[in-house]
């Protein structure tokens, strides 16, 4: 049985604004200003969007407790839910869109926590999932729903639907709460070209293991596992090899599609994509727009690897793939790389896709082979 309870929501309405525009954060003033340079479109609301029309509950059993204007309110309204609206000297009534921060969203938090909301449902990325847990700790069950670029912490949800079938979990009572980690990336490890979680905290989730994501993990820096990306790498370098003139060879971000260009004693950007043709880096660190002019016309293949323990293809980390990109370069040009041991720790042994746009990823869905070492495939089902 549903039991009506105050539900804290809270938009970052900027996250995710730096991902197809190739930027790996939305994260500050700096960042941000460029984003919008570069013609990035706010996303958190078509999240919120799918989420709220996923859920089943009638709207008399939800009570909403937000912000006015683009932290939650206006979306909430719109689609007819009550909403408490909860307003502070510290925070304007209708923020403005490139004026939130941090700032904003821990005020927030605060305010949730002393209108003793029952749960407190976020929407963003690592950034936000930091911000909540400086303002609230363990102190009050939380839950993410995913919008930011970088998305490696456990306490979010798959994506919106799921959020939406959590919350339902969450109001007949049938969960668990455990501490889950809020990570992000270690800057200084970053600016040594190395891609490391770093853990900031914990914030209390309602647990169902299906519906959430684990933290992201990185490859171990083993000989076996070097070993394995290094054969890998030297198949594809064959296939460039094989393909000749024809194709362009796009490498999305990691440490895996990094094996490659280390054998080509070329550069790649860690966390970017970048373009090659007869194995040699022609651009480097391509946002969305950038990859559409440079393959209008020319065949392309993609080589990609899914995130560390999530499994996620697209969607997480190289939002400047977008379906837009991917459907420009066909899904029979795009090839998935994973050593033995990712394979291994994916949950279910199934990849995912989020790539913001459910047609796409419908069409996605299935069975695809997975390159797994020199010439050897695995068939791993994407959910």
């Amino acid at each position: 049985m549903i039991v009506p309870a105050k539900i804290g929501f809270i938009i970052n309405p900027i996250a995710g604004m730096g991902g197809s525009v190739g930027l790996k954060g939305s994260d500050g003033v700096e960042i941000l200003q460029k984003s919008r340079e570069l013609g990035a479109v706010a996303q958190a609301n078509r999240r919120v969007q799918e989420f709220l029309s996923n859920l089943s509950i009638e709207k008399k059993n939800l009570s909403f407790v937000s912000l006015p204007g683009i932290m939650g309110g206006t979306i909430l309204n719109q689609n007819g839910f009550n909403v408490e609206l909860l307003h502070s000297s510290d925070l304007p009534v209708e923020t403005v869109l490139f004026e939130t921060s941090p700032y904003h969203t821990k005020k927030a938090a605060e305010l949730m926590l002393q209108s003793h909301v029952k749960l407190l449902i976020f929407v963003g990325g690592d950034g936000t999932a930091r911000n909540i847990f400086e303002a609230v700790g363990t102190s009050l069950p939380c839950m993410g729903i995913p919008a930011g670029v970088k998305i490696h912490s456990s306490v979010f949800t798959t994506n919106p639907k799921t959020a939406a079938e959590l919350l339902e979990i969450f109001l007949e009572g049938g969960f668990t709460l455990r501490e889950s980690e809020v990570m992000d990336i270690d800057e200084d490890a970053f600016r040594e070209n190395r891609v490391l979680s770093k853990l900031y905290g914990y914030l209390m989730t309602p647990y169902v293991p299906t519906l959430f994501q684990p933290s992201k993990m990185a490859s171990p820096q083993t000989d076996h596992e070097h070993h394995n990306q290094n054969r890998m790498a030297e198949w594809i370098i064959q296939q460039m090899d094989n393909s000749g003139s024809e194709y362009y060879y796009l490498l999305g971000p990691g440490t895996t599609t990094r094996a490659i260009t280390n054998l080509l004693q070329e550069e790649k950007t860690l966390l970017g994509v970048d373009l090659f043709y007869k194995k040699k880096l022609v651009a480097k660190d391509l946002n969305e727009q950038q990859i559409l002019e440079m393959i209008a016309d020319h065949p392309t293949k993609l080589v990609v690897t899914p995130i560390g323990a999530q499994g996620f293809i697209f969607g997480r980390g190289n939002l400047q793939l977008s379906p837009k990109v991917l459907t420009t370069i066909g899904l029979k040009n795009i090839i998935i790389i994973a050593t033995k041991y990712k394979i291994s720790t994916l949950p279910d042994r199934k990849m995912r896709i989020d790539s913001r746009n459910l047609d796409f990823d419908r069409k996605f869905t299935g069975l695809h082979r997975v390159l797994v070492d020199y010439g050897e495939m695995q068939i791993v089902d994407v959910v």
